[in-house]
């Protein structure tokens, strides 16, 4: 398989993934919303909320990362400077939800 074809299968996979994550969020985000910060604390301390929010995040970040560099492919002419912003762009999109992710299984 092309390296462009799987490319293009992982944008579309993590799309699909992020659908359902992605309402859930909204969701959850607009019951949360008013709520103090002891029960937003509280909601983030819950297993289900916790995984499902982890989950959340690497899709998004993977479906930006993947859709982000195809940008750069298609609009920087530099090899040089094309393959740097996409590394970095990788860097952040892993290093970003991890520390995210670390943060939120602190809680109590």
């Amino acid at each position: 398989m092309h390296h462009s074809t799987k490319k293009w299968l992982a944008i579309k996979f993590s799309s699909i993934i992020l659908i359902p994550l992605m309402f859930w969020f909204i969701v959850n985000l607009a019951s949360i919303y008013d709520e103090s910060y002891k029960e937003i604390v509280n909601f983030f301390s819950k297993t289900s909320s916790k995984v499902l929010y982890s989950l959340f995040l690497i899709a998004a970040f993977s479906y930006f990362s993947l859709t982000i560099s195809e940008v750069f492919e298609d609009y920087i002419k530099n090899d040089k400077i094309k393959n740097v912003a996409t590394q970095i762009l990788y860097v952040f999109a892993i290093m970003i939800p991890l520390i995210t992710i670390s943060s939120i299984l602190s809680l109590n």
